[in-house]
């Protein structure tokens, strides 16, 4: 086993048979090219704060986007790498259930969590949705005196959330199809 498949371990509840086990491949390929994307964001968002630390310092030179450059790069990273890290049950989570609830009783537990969840980003993908084609009929820009186009923010926002929801309903689907003995691990 390779050192990056020790550090990424996939969840049990994540199909890998069959129908959803396809469209789960798809999401891993999909969730992987997020991931990579988000961490060159963060890296990117960390080289534009160092610039503006030794512009801003040690050159006197004026600045005023990177600030925000870096918001909607880091935006952007939280919500593009929020299914990657919810295939491998990296959220944070309380397992103190887990180990007092009966199996069946603890897997019931995680089928109405997760289907909460997954309603929720559902939910939270369509307000996203909304606020981006809310952006781009009226042309809204952030109020900064560099002023980039919101339409940024808030298509990461969407995007994000729906794989998540997505993702989570994959999850949910497995729990529901007769799985349980893989699943409550």
């Amino acid at each position: 086993m390779s050192a990056a498949q020790e550090l990424t371990p996939v969840a049990t509840d994540v199909p890998r048979g069959g129908v959803l086990g396809a469209a789960q491949a798809l999401m891993d390929r999909v969730n992987d090219l997020m991931a990579l994307l988000s961490s060159l964001a963060i890296g990117v968002a960390g080289l534009v704060l160092t610039w503006e630390v030794a512009g801003r310092y040690f050159l006197a030179i004026p600045s005023d986007w990177q600030d925000e450059l870096s918001a909607f790069l880091l935006i952007g990273a939280t919500f593009a790498s929020a299914a990657w890290t919810q295939a491998r049950r990296g959220h944070v989570g309380i397992d103190a259930l887990a180990h007092v609830l009966p199996a069946r009783l603890n897997h019931a537990r995680r089928i109405f969590a997760d289907g909460f969840a997954c309603l929720f980003c559902a939910y939270f993908a369509l307000k996203c949705l909304h606020l981006l084609l809310e952006a781009v009929e009226d042309g809204q820009t952030s109020s900064s005196a560099w002023g980039p186009p919101l339409w940024i923010p808030y298509s990461c926002m969407t995007v994000g959330m729906a794989l998540l929801a997505l993702q989570l309903g994959l999850q949910v689907l497995m729990l529901l199809g007769g799985r349980r003995a893989e699943a409550v691990g």
